[in-house]
């Protein structure tokens, strides 16, 4: 039998999905589980008379392969991950590729990278989004870490990769080390972001507007076909529409609490980390913290008062604000992502790539939209760009959507209806364009109570200044820093 192109580990439905994705593409794949039944079950099911090889153990899976050998690890993030490179790495030769190909944070990449890398093999961390039909029909794909294996695995993944509608594939190399997971960890901020305004854009329609889940779905269904097309409102709209058996909608009888798996917290932590102000994903994250908090809302609603949402009466300019104000916001998703790779890139020395990202994002993956194509032509305008909201076309967006913004923002204070990712947005969009914020009080506190020192606006920036406010505490200021 001819050797195999790739070997993948893990047989969960990502990794069989891929397998099978690779195998479409022309690729010979061999593939290895730790409960090698998984393998059996495999061959004889889905993978029966395709170019997959079965293998019961790592020795076997590495000798099935072509050199330099390529092996994927498809097995949840963690302690895994390093067990299974510490089992691999034995039977691979200098030159061999590992590949991560899960949810890993990118600071285990980097740590792994250089572990890998110090034994004298090759180390991707990659970025796969568009779950279980994204890996069989065409993933976003972000591969990172040693720069000379890209050469090796790059046929293999863009071929599999999802593509756009001028055929340009949605996977290309992000950078060193981490960057690949990092890249994928903001893709899931922001998806966070995306979901979370949607879900307060429903609640208003459902609850603002008293409209009904056939009404909500024809809306989403027309907003699918403009400026917000994309994959997110797509399954929104279909959501909307679902019926079980009965003829009931299966919307209606699922349970208010949200899971999570960690991604979106890694990137709130790592704003914070960067000092990057990412309010939005940030409450997103939060937004699902307080749903999973059932018990104790079922409790506080007979306690806590607060107005009863009126259906409004101007129901369609209403939902034409709603659309605008959801558009705006998650102009202000993608630059707050956007801004947190650009601090990232500085301080691990990446070279990022962020009109390419945005073309990585435009198929494939959880986020995809048509409006990544004008984030592209933001960073090809001006690859230097700063800020999202500095390019023309996003700055004559927001303008044109800040009315009906505001109009969303205080009917959903004045109805009681929690929209913490839509007025974070805007708060933030008013933060970043105001000359000058309230931080010098706030600097002042400082030094009234630590002797923090502060700048002064008549005075060049990095000089500090101490006031004895009480005239009790001496000239002696504390030391200057920034956490």
């Amino acid at each position: 039998m001819s050797k195999a192109d790739i070997g993948l580990i893990g047989l969960a439905v990502m990794g069989e999905n891929l397998i099978l994705n690779m195998e479409s593409k022309g690729f010979t794949v061999a593939c290895f589980n730790r409960t090698v039944a998984k393998v059996d079950r495999f061959l004889a099911g889905r993978a029966q008379g395709k170019r997959i090889i079965g293998c019961h153990s790592i020795e076997e899976l590495t000798a099935s392969l072509k050199t330099p050998r390529k092996v994927m690890l498809m097995v949840k993030a963690g302690e895994a991950v390093d067990a299974f490179i510490d089992l691999v790495l034995p039977h691979l030769a200098d030159g061999d590729i590992l590949i991560d190909g899960g949810n890993s944070h990118f600071p285990d990449t980097i740590r792994r990278a250089a572990y890998v890398e110090g034994r004298g093999k090759r180390y991707i961390g990659t970025g796969v989004s568009g779950g279980e039909e994204g890996a069989l029909r065409g993933p976003s794909i972000m591969p990172g870490g040693t720069p000379s294996a890209w050469e090796h695995v790059k046929p293999i993944f863009q071929k599999i990769a999802a593509h756009t509608a001028e055929g340009e594939p949605c996977c290309d190399w992000v950078g060193e080390g981490g960057a690949g997971h990092f890249v994928k960890m903001v893709h899931n901020g922001i998806e966070y972001g995306d979901m979370q305004l949607i879900c307060e854009t429903y609640h208003l329609m459902r609850d603002g507007l008293g409209m009904s889940n056939q009404e909500m779905h024809e809306v989403f269904a027309a907003w699918n076909r403009g400026p917000l097309d994309s994959y997110l409102i797509e399954i929104t709209r279909d959501i909307l529409a679902y019926r079980n058996e009965e003829g009931r909608h299966v919307l209606d009888r699922i349970l208010d609490t949200a899971g999570q798996k960690g991604t979106g917290k890694w990137t709130g932590i790592e704003a914070l980390n960067q000092g990057q102000p990412l309010t939005l994903i940030a409450e997103a994250v939060f937004a699902r913290c307080l749903s999973a908090l059932k018990d104790e809302r079922l409790s506080a609603s007979k306690v806590l008062a607060g107005p009863r949402p009126v259906p409004r009466s101007d129901r369609q300019g209403f939902i034409d604000d709603l659309q605008q104000a959801l558009y705006a916001a998650k102009i202000v998703s993608y630059a707050q992502g956007y801004q947190l790779m650009r601090a990232a890139a500085g301080q691990y020395r990446w070279n990022l790539n962020y009109g390419g990202i945005a073309l990585m994002w435009r198929g494939g993956c959880i986020i995809r939209s048509a409006f990544l194509g004008r984030i592209k032509q933001a960073f090809d305008r001006n690859p230097k760009l700063v800020n999202l909201l500095l390019d023309p076309f996003f700055a004559e967006a927001m303008s044109a959507a800040q009315a009906s913004w505001r109009r969303v923002a205080a009917a959903a204070v004045e109805m009681g209806i929690p929209a913490p990712a839509i007025t974070a947005a805007l708060s933030y969009y008013d933060g970043y364009r105001s000359e000058r914020l309230p931080a010098n009080l706030l600097q002042a506190q400082r030094d009234y109570f630590g002797a923090h020192t502060y700048e002064r606006i008549d005075k060049p920036r990095g000089e500090f200044f101490h006031t004895n406010w009480t005239g009790r505490g001496g000239e002696t200021s504390a030391s200057t820093y920034t956490v």
